[in-house]
C-alpha cells in the first residue's frame, strides 16, 4: 500500500509539472497571439531629447530610491540589476550567482563585461522584465514583468500588521527566489498575491506609481550615463598616458597598479561632482574606443601581445556595498612615480600570465622592490582591505565567519621591513606562498587544503627562524615595529566589524579595546588581496570558495600571531587559549607549534598585569596624531543628558546586546528645528569561543559576552533595523533598550521607536536618511541595501 501511494505521488507530481509547464507555454503562445513575438527593443533615447531628460529627472530617482536599494550588485534578487538602464533592459535570471554547492564553475554574468547588448544577454538566458513585443500601452503594461509587479503591489499592499507572518514571507539571505518570466506571471500573481514589488516593503506612493506606470506604458525609454566632460577627459588622457608607457619597467608597474585597483572607483579629487571610473584592460590604446578584455580574474591571460590600461566610466548607480572611492590628483601621480618609476631596478622580462605565476604576486612582481609594493598598498590601506570587505567574496555567514566581529588592524613599519634580508626571505619562500587561485575556478577542497596547510607551515617556520634572528633578545620588538602613518596618513590603523553575513572596515581605532588584533606585514597584505580580491571568483565551484575560506584561516592566524609577538611570552599563550577556546587537537597543535614557534621576548617593558590592554593603550598613544574622530560620538552636537544617553547606549552588553540586530541605523531629530537630524549606527559585536569552525557557529557563541559599538554617522551597507527618535526621547530610549530581557521587550521598544519594514513612514524615513548621508559624505556615500532588514 505504501509503495502504491509513493507511485501515485510520483505520477501526480509529474502530471502537475507537465500542467504547470504547459500553462507557461500556453501563456507564451497567448501573449504571442495578442502582442506578437518578443525581441529586444531599442530603449536608449538620445541624450539631448526630452524623453531622456524626463527619465533622468523624474523616473530614475524613483527607480534608484525604491528599486536599486534591493536590486544592485551580485546579490540582486534574480540577478535583476536596476542600477543602470542597461541592467534594467538585461532583465532577470533564475540562476544564482552565490551558489555554494555547485560542482563546476558557472558562466560569468558580469554587467558591462560578459555581454555588451540585450540580445547577447538573451542568449545567456536572461529574461526581459520590460515588454519586448509590440510597443503599445496595453502591451507594455500587460506583457512586462515590472509593470505587472507594480500593479500587483498596488492591488495587494502589505497586510496591516507590524510583523509579517514568517510562514508567508522569507527574508533570509539564501531564500528561494521565484524570478517569474512574463509567461509565468499569471501563476505567480495567483500563488503570491502579496509579493508585488517592492517585496516585503510598503508600496510606493500613488504619484511615484503613476510616474513609473506612465513611463512603462510609453515604452520604458531610458538614458544611459552621461559622458565625462572635456576637463575630466583631459585628466583621463594624462593618467592613461602614464599607465601605458612602452618600457618593460612601466608596463610591469602599471600591471601591478591595475591588479590592485581594478575593483576601486577612481575619481579626480579636485572636481566638485566627480565622475567615477573603473580601471580596465583593453585591446586598444588610449585615444581609441575601449575594447574590453573580459577575463575572470584581473591577471588571467588577456590573449593579446600588449595590454592597455584604460579608464572606463562607471555607468551604474553608486551603491554603498560596492563603492570604494580612490582619489587621483597631482600628488598621487607624483607618489606613483616615486614608488615605481624613480627607484633604480631593472625589468628584464614581463611575468607570465600562467596561473602558477600570475596568481602569486611574490613571483609575478618580484622585480619591483618590496618597499614600493608595500608602501603602495598601505598608502591607502583602507581601500586595500575594503576590497575584501566590499568585494564579491564578502557575502554570507560562511564567508564571514573567518573573522571576529570586532578587531583592530595595524601595519608593520615599512622602514623596518625595507632590507635586503626581508626581500631575500620573500624570494626564498615564493613557492610556499602560493595561493588557491592558481587552481583557477574548479578546485578539489580536501587535497588542496592539506597542501596549502603544509606550505603555510613551512613558510611560518622559515619566517619565525628569520624573526628569531632579527629580533634576538627582543631588539626592535617594540611599538617601533608599528607604522605610525608617517605622522600624516590616517590609514595607519583600521577597524573591522563583522555583521554576521556582511562586514565593514573603517580608518582608526573605533570602539572599545577588542578581543583580537592583527599586525599586517607586506606578504600578509599581498596574500589577503590576491586570495580574496584578485584571485577570488564568485562564480567558482564550491571547492574554490571553500579552500579560499579555509586558507583565510591561515592568514588571520598569521596576523594575530604578529600582534601576539609584542606581548610577553606567557601572555601569548594565554591569549591564544582565550581566542581559540575549545579548539580541536589539530588546530591546537598548529597554533602552539608552527604559528607560535617564535620565542623571542618582547622588547616592551610592561607595567601592569594586563599587557594586551596596556599594549593597545601604547598603540593608541603612538598613533593619536593620525587617528580620525569621524565616528566618535563625542563629536555629536548633543550635550548634557542627550550625550549621557548616547554613552549609555554605547555600554550595552550581555543579554541586551544579544537581542539587538547586527546593525541599527538611528536618526535623532534635534530639539532645535533649524538643525539637521544626526545619524548614528549601533553595531552589535557577537562574542565567540572561537571562529575556527566552518559550520555550526551557534555552538561557539558566547551571548553573555556580547557588546555594542555606537558610532556617529552610518557605518555599514546593510541595515537590519531603523530607529527614529527625537532628542527628547534619547534618555528614555537608552533606559528602555538597556533593560530589555526578551524578544517581546525588544518588540515593544520597536513599537515606540522603530521604523519597521512595514511602517507607512518607511520610504519617507529612507529618503531622509540617504539624503543626510549623501550631503554629509558626497564622495563616499552610496545607496544602502535593504535585503537584510529584519522582520521583528
Amino acid at each position: 500500500m505504501i509503495l502504491k501511494n509513493k507511485h501515485f505521488k510520483r505520477i501526480w507530481l509529474f502530471v502537475l509539472l507537465l500542467f504547470l509547464s504547459g500553462c507557461a507555454v500556453y501563456a507564451g503562445l497567448n501573449l504571442d497571439q495578442l502582442f506578437g513575438k518578443p525581441q529586444p527593443q531599442e530603449r536608449i533615447a538620445a541624450a539631448s531629447s526630452p524623453i531622456a531628460s524626463h527619465y533622468i529627472d523624474k523616473v530614475k530617482p524613483i527607480i534608484e530610491s525604491r528599486c536599486v536599494v534591493c536590486h544592485a550588485c551580485y546579490d540582486a534578487p534574480c540577478q535583476l540589476k536596476m542600477s543602470s538602464a542597461e541592467g534594467i533592459d538585461r532583465g532577470a535570471s533564475k540562476e544564482k550567482v552565490y551558489q555554494g554547492t555547485r560542482l563546476l564553475a558557472a558562466n560569468t554574468t558580469r554587467m558591462f563585461i560578459d555581454a555588451q547588448s540585450t540580445s547577447e544577454w538573451r542568449e545567456k538566458g536572461f529574461n526581459p522584465v520590460l515588454n519586448e513585443r509590440i510597443q503599445t500601452e496595453e502591451a507594455n503594461t500587460q506583457a512586462g514583468v515590472i509593470a505587472r509587479m507594480l500593479k500587483l503591489k498596488q492591488a495587494h499592499p502589505l497586510p496591516e500588521q507590524e510583523v509579517l507572518n514568517p510562514a508567508d514571507w522569507d527574508f533570509s539571505l539564501d531564500r528561494d527566489q521565484q524570478c517569474p518570466t512574463i509567461e509565468e506571471m499569471t501563476s505567480f500573481e495567483q500563488n503570491y498575491p502579496e509579493w508585488g514589488m517592492p517585496y516585503g516593503l510598503p508600496q510606493i506612493s500613488d504619484k511615484e506609481n503613476q510616474v513609473l506606470m506612465a513611463w512603462l506604458a510609453n515604452g520604458a525609454l531610458m538614458a544611459t550615463a552621461p559622458l565625462p566632460n572635456a576637463k575630466t577627459l583631459e585628466k583621463v588622457a594624462g593618467w592613461e598616458a602614464f599607465l601605458n608607457e612602452n618600457s618593460l619597467k612601466r608596463q610591469l608597474a602599471s600591471r601591478y597598479i591595475y591588479e590592485h585597483l581594478f575593483v576601486s572607483h577612481l575619481y579626480f579629487s579636485d572636481e566638485p561632482q566627480p565622475t567615477f571610473f573603473n580601471l580596465v584592460r583593453s585591446r586598444t590604446a588610449p585615444g581609441k574606443p575601449i575594447d574590453l578584455i573580459a577575463t575572470r580574474r584581473p591577471y588571467d591571460d588577456p590573449g593579446v601581445d600588449r595590454v592597455y590600461y584604460r579608464f572606463q566610466p562607471v555607468r551604474e548607480t553608486i551603491v554603498d556595498k560596492t563603492h570604494m572611492p580612490y582619489a587621483l590628483n597631482h600628488a598621487k601621480l607624483a607618489r606613483f612615480n616615486t614608488l615605481f618609476i624613480e627607484p633604480k631596478y631593472e625589468v628584464t622580462s614581463l611575468p607570465s600570465y600562467h596561473p602558477d605565476v600570475a596568481a602569486n604576486p611574490l613571483i609575478a612582481f618580484k622585480q619591483i622592490p618590496v618597499d614600493s609594493r608595500y608602501r603602495f598598498m598601505i598608502d591607502n590601506a583602507q581601500n586595500t582591505i575594503m576590497g575584501f570587505i566590499k568585494g564579491p567574496v564578502c557575502r554570507g555567514q560562511l564567508a564571514l565567519n573567518v573573522i571576529n566581529d570586532h578587531f583592530w588592524v595595524f601595519f608593520v613599519d615599512p622602514a623596518m621591513a625595507n632590507t635586503p634580508a626581508v626581500d631575500e626571505l620573500y624570494a626564498s619562500q615564493a613557492e610556499n606562498l602560493r595561493l588557491p587561485a592558481e587552481n583557477e575556478s574548479n578546485t578539489l577542497p580536501l587535497t588542496n587544503w592539506i597542501s596549502y596547510s603544509k606550505q603555510q607551515g613551512r613558510f611560518l617556520k622559515a619566517k619565525n627562524a628569520f624573526l628569531n634572528s632579527a629580533f634576538e633578545n627582543g631588539e626592535h620588538l617594540t611599538t617601533d615595529l608599528i607604522w605610525d602613518g608617517d605622522d600624516y596618513n590616517d590609514n595607519a590603523s583600521l577597524t573591522v566589524f563583522r555583521h554576521f553575513d556582511s562586514a565593514t572596515v573603517t580608518k582608526g581605532l573605533v570602539g572599545s579595546q577588542p578581543k583580537t588584533a592583527w599586525v599586517i606585514d607586506y606578504s600578509l597584505l599581498e596574500r589577503i588581496h590576491y586570495l580574496l580580491v584578485a584571485g577570488f571568483d564568485v562564480y567558482g565551484n564550491f571547492g574554490h570558495q571553500l579552500v579560499t575560506r579555509m586558507y583565510m584561516d591561515f592568514l588571520r592566524m598569521e596576523g594575530e600571531s604578529n600582534f601576539l609577538s609584542l606581548l610577553p611570552a606567557d601572555s601569548r599563550h594565554r591569549e591564544l587559549a582565550y581566542w581559540y577556546q575549545g579548539a580541536n587537537k589539530h588546530l591546537s597543535d598548529y597554533l602552539q607549534g608552527e604559528i607560535n614557534e617564535f620565542d623571542q621576548p618582547t622588547g616592551i617593558n610592561y607595567q601592569t598585569t594586563h599587557p594586551k590592554s596596556e599594549l593597545f593603550g601604547m598603540l593608541q598613544k603612538k598613533l593619536e596624531i593620525v587617528l580620525p574622530d569621524r565616528y566618535d560620538i563625542t563629536q555629536s552636537s548633543f550635550t548634557g543628558n542627550s550625550s549621557l544617553a548616547l554613552n549609555r547606549l554605547n555600554r550595552i552588553s550581555g543579554t541586551q546586546a544579544s537581542l539587538l540586530p547586527e546593525i541599527t541605523f538611528i536618526m535623532v531629530e534635534p530639539t532645535q528645528p533649524d538643525q539637521q537630524a544626526e545619524l548614528f549606527t549601533l553595531i552589535r559585536n557577537s562574542a565567540h569561543k572561537s571562529i575556527s569552525s566552518l559550520f555550526n557557529e551557534e555552538s561557539n557563541r558566547l551571548y553573555d559576552q556580547d557588546t555594542v559599538t555606537l558610532v556617529r554617522g552610518l557605518l555599514g551597507s546593510y541595515p537590519r533595523a531603523f530607529w527614529h527618535l527625537k532628542e527628547a526621547d534619547l534618555v528614555s530610549a537608552a533606559n528602555q533598550i538597556s533593560t530589555i530581557e526578551t524578544e517581546d521587550d525588544y518588540r515593544l521598544f520597536l513599537d515606540q521607536y522603530g521604523v519597521r519594514r512595514t511602517s507607512p513612514e518607511f520610504w519617507v524615513f529612507s529618503d531622509k536618511l540617504n539624503e543626510i548621508n549623501q550631503q554629509t559624505f558626497p564622495i563616499e556615500a552610496g545607496l544602502l541595501d535593504y535585503n537584510r532588514i529584519e522582520n521583528r
